[in-house]
């Protein structure tokens, strides 16, 4: 029944009977981080091309499979399919590799336009091409509000829960993480109530309707025995990678104090990566309201900016958060060198935000398929993925107030804090330069990095003959 591609659970920790070595995996996975474009449906897309039908490393229904377990998870899933996929064909080592060079493109890229952005933000050229993207990403996560919403809101339920939240989140200020809890917690007791519309199906349509074979690849249709649970090997791995997470931050709060910008940073973006479910939009709007109200590291606008580098480097779009603590260091610097601050600031955010991406999958993943076909587990997902969409309009509604208007007033009356902006303050060539993105998006059918190149052409053309006014 197992068959010749079966690994024997005796086997040796070198021996993959797939045949792929760990130096080809490197080669593969280097390529896939180098094309990593797009956003998560891109870098998936990517994936997809390379490693199941090309590669033939893992069949198509293993492929959907191992995707289901990361959508459950919080963190950027593409990411995490990447470390699942690499920890299924060559352990621990595989899992470390595919993950590390995911992500490695895209924190070298935004670093080196991080330096440029401090370096050279005043040149009109850069002003320019900033100008040009903050209007073309206000249209992308328009988009993305779109997109996710006609997924996730297939019932008066669902679009109550999206309501809610965008109302919780945009008028109250409710933080971001308690949103999370929340609707986790209607759609856990909706479903476990019988409740019809939380009736949800664990996996995606494309699952159910189709009779998927996975034999013709390397990797075959048995589970390798190093995927299997393993509860002494679990906890020793989710020990260490606990360790290697929290451990740095242990340290820079002992010998630099509580105050000190690197431990709110390394605090604040661990938190991050325990709330991120539904993608990066959703955890960018909490990220918007903390680091710009709450600690002052940067301003409206450069959240924008941050989230155009992102936009149009390859890796996760959570990589983002690597420009806020780059910009949080480097006006804070403690007594270091500001490039010096604002080159550790980013290390450390990247590394507090990804590291507990490998704990999620070598700690659950030979565990959590056991899960796949719990209705109130998919119940809960559901409502996570509903109140995301409204938090997604609300960052959506923000950058539109800060990036279309000069000027914004706020509106409080107890609980309530509303931003709302100086209409007779609105500037028409980001408005009109926003509008030609979403027409390029919706109607065009044109790809995010193309419609972010040509934003960014046209505002340093704007920029060069005006002057910016």
């Amino acid at each position: 029944m197992a068959g010749d591609t079966a690994v024997r659970a005796d086997a040796p920790s070198n021996d993959h009977a797939h045949g792929v070595s760990i130096g080809e995996a490197v080669g593969v996975w280097a390529r896939v981080a180098a094309l990593s474009f797009g956003g998560p449906a891109g870098q998936i897309a990517v994936m997809h091309r390379i490693i199941v039908e090309e590669k033939r490393w893992i069949g198509e229904s293993r492929f959907l499979h191992a995707l289901n377990y990361c959508m459950l998870l919080p963190g950027p899933e593409a990411q995490q399919l990447a470390v699942y996929i690499g920890w299924l064909m060559h352990r621990t080592l595989g899992g470390l590799i595919a993950g590390l060079l995911f992500i490695l493109p895209g924190f070298l890229a935004i670093l080196a336009l991080s330096y440029v952005y401090i370096v050279f933000g005043d040149a009109r050229v850069v002003e320019g091409l900033f100008f040009g993207l903050k209007a073309a990403v206000l249209a992308v996560v328009v988009q993305a509000v779109f997109r996710i919403g006609s997924r996730a809101l297939a019932n008066p339920a669902m679009i109550a829960i999206a309501g809610t939240a965008f109302i919780a989140i945009f008028a109250f200020k409710v933080p971001f993480p308690l949103i999370v809890a929340a609707a986790a917690l209607i759609g856990y007791l909706g479903s476990k109530s019988g409740m019809r519309l939380f009736r949800v199906s664990a996996g995606h349509a494309a699952t159910r309707g189709a009779v998927l074979q996975d034999r013709d690849s390397l990797l075959g249709e048995v589970t390798p025995a190093h995927a299997r649970p393993d509860l002494r090997w679990s906890l020793k791995i989710s020990g260490v990678l606990l360790c290697l997470w929290l451990g740095p931050i242990a340290l820079i709060w002992f010998f630099a104090g509580g105050d000190s910008v690197f431990t709110h940073i390394g605090i604040f973006f661990s938190k991050m990566a325990v709330v991120t479910f539904g993608g990066a939009y959703a955890a960018l709007a909490y990220v918007a309201q903390e680091a710009v109200q709450h600690y002052g590291w940067l301003r409206p606008g450069e959240m924008l900016d941050g989230l155009g580098m992102a936009e149009t480097t390859p890796g996760p779009l959570i990589m983002v958060l690597q420009f806020v603590g780059f910009l949080g260091a480097y006006r804070d610097p403690g007594g270091l060198n500001p490039m010096v601050a604002a080159t550790s600031g980013a290390i450390l955010t990247t590394w507090v935000t990804f590291t507990p991406c490998f704990l999620w999958i070598f700690l659950g993943a030979p565990f959590i398929e056991r899960l796949r076909g719990n209705a109130a587990l998919s119940g809960a997902m559901s409502a996570i993925t509903a109140a995301v969409v409204g938090v997604i309009l609300n960052l959506a509604v923000w950058l539109a107030v800060h990036t279309l208007f000069r000027t914004v007033t706020v509106l409080s009356a107890g609980p309530l804090h509303i931003e709302l902006p100086v209409l007779s303050t609105l500037i028409l060539p980001s408005a009109l330069l926003a509008a030609a993105a979403a027409f390029a998006l919706f109607k065009l059918k044109s790809t995010v990095p193309v419609t972010l190149g040509l934003s960014a052409l046209a505002g340093i053309g704007w920029v060069l003959l005006t002057g910016g006014n």
